[in-house]
């Protein structure tokens, strides 16, 4: 069991560690709108992280290879998705700005749907699945056919996830108090609406 807990832990901070388009957006979110807002885009993600590690111990290799022909699909819908999401990011900032007001007030999702936002992005990128199916794979002594066992991975991979998206969040929070000013969020927005589309194009070399 402990090898279970231990093969999860190292899955979920795997995966989620590496800050790119989608940590780098749940950051700007909360910097421009509350901690609150920012917490469930967190668990947003991390329910993506261990739906695919659900995904991974049920159907293992089966999955992977499932999903393996359509990959190219989901990373095109997966980087336009991100263009998307940094255009609109802009423009929230932008029309922020203009009209004096913060996000909260403007146009910020509602926490419900900063979640499943979140989560629907994230479970765009099929390459998770195939991560986790090869940490299961490699870690088949410790995770074995036994339901505890893969019950305790699953579980661990999201807390690790968890952890590490809730310490974004936070960290949105303290930019956010640092940017309290207009032109700080309209700094913030347009930063962040850069970064995620350069990480999508860059999502297709």
């Amino acid at each position: 069991m402990t090898g279970a807990l231990v093969a999860g832990l190292v899955a979920g901070y795997g995966i989620a560690l590496p800050v790119g388009a989608i940590g780098s957006y749940l950051v700007s979110l909360t910097a421009r709108t509350s901690l609150r807002i920012g917490c469930a885009a967190a668990l947003g993600v991390a329910s993506a992280d261990g739906l695919y590690a659900l995904a991974a111990v049920v159907g293992g290799s089966a999955v992977a290879g499932l999903l393996t022909p359509v990959a190219t699909q989901f990373r095109i819908a997966s980087v336009l998705v991100l263009l998307c999401l940094a255009s609109w990011t802009v423009a929230t900032a932008i029309r922020s700005y203009r009209v004096r007001k913060t996000v909260d007030e403007a146009a910020a999702p509602g926490p419900w749907r900063a979640y499943c936002g979140l989560l629907g992005i994230t479970l765009l990128n099929p390459a998770t699945v195939v991560y986790f199916t090869a940490l299961v794979v490699g870690n088949s002594q410790a995770i074995a056919d036994s339901v505890p066992a893969r019950t305790v991975f699953v579980v661990a991979a999201f807390a690790a996830s968890a952890s590490w998206q809730l310490t974004l969040a936070g960290g949105g929070a303290l930019l956010g108090r640092l940017l309290t000013g207009p032109r700080g969020r309209l700094l913030t927005g347009l930063s962040s609406g850069a970064l995620i589309a350069a990480l999508a194009v860059w999502m297709l070399s």
